[in-house]
């Protein structure tokens, strides 16, 4: 399968970082013209650390909210960041290590020990606040968002989605199902990415999700013959798997197109 031609060029989108305080009111442009020192005061709350992505024109786009593997925000994840901007997005990376030091490894023990450390309510509080964020952006609609993930970050997908009545869509490439109670209150329409001989997230998670998608939740499930987990990550040749990583994209660009149509 080929790849569609995105609306934008990669020398068309804009980057820049964020920053601001998980779980608390986001500030909107009015209030840092009312407050001078809003930019400079020192706030003793945990910080949410983003980059993000945006086509540099003058229209407003769904937001996407882009969540890393348990690699933590690396060069893979923020060139997928800038290409789902190319396809019309204004898309947020928050670092979910941003607690432990903002870590990013390629040693998958590390990642595995630095996975098991995270509080999967505050990451999913750092989501949310990023939703949040989004709203206050010029560059982005109002309460029109999404969310996409891989491995971690797909597992905290599923459960976001779960969570944040608003969403519009979300993504989830091989992650797992960590609240299979939870899945009842799933509002937005997910696309889960199953690598067929994935070990991490395994059979049981995709048939939690089938179970909920035949009980009337909006839960679309592919999965990717000979592949294992990861197969989506090119930087590490051993899982990747360039034909299926190919299909999953476009899968997923059509996915959200539908699921924005209309916004």
């Amino acid at each position: 399968m080929t790849t569609q031609t995105a609306p934008f060029s990669l020398d068309q989108i804009g980057t820049g970082t964020a920053r601001f305080p998980s779980g608390m009111a986001i500030p909107t442009a009015t209030d840092a013209m009312v407050d001078p020192y809003i930019r400079t005061r020192v706030s003793k709350d945990v910080h949410v650390e983003c980059i993000q992505f945006w086509p540099q024109d003058k229209v407003t786009y769904p937001g996407i909210v882009l969540l890393h593997d348990w690699w933590g925000m690396n060069s893979q994840i923020t060139a997928l960041g800038a290409r789902l901007a190319c396809e019309g997005y204004g898309v947020i990376i928050p670092k979910l290590y941003g607690r432990l030091g903002g870590m990013v490894t390629a040693n998958a023990e590390v990642a595995e020990a630095l996975a098991a450390k995270c509080n999967e309510q505050l990451l999913l509080q750092d989501i949310n606040t990023c939703c949040e964020y989004l709203s206050t952006t010029e560059r982005t609609k109002r309460n029109i968002h999404g969310v996409v993930g891989f491995g971690l970050g797909a597992t905290l997908a599923i459960r976001f989605a779960c969570q944040r009545k608003r969403l519009r869509a979300a993504v989830a490439y091989y992650g797992k199902v960590t609240a299979p109670d939870q899945l009842t209150n799933m509002m937005s329409p997910l696309l889960y990415h199953q690598a067929e001989h994935d070990t991490w997230a395994t059979q049981a998670d995709a048939d939690l999700l089938r179970s909920a998608a035949a009980q009337g939740k909006r839960i679309e499930i592919k999965t990717y013959p000979g592949t294992t987990h990861a197969f989506c990550d090119e930087t590490r040749p051993a899982e990747h798997n360039a034909e299926a990583t190919a299909q999953a994209w476009d899968a997923t660009v059509a996915f959200l197109k539908n699921c924005f149509q209309g916004t």
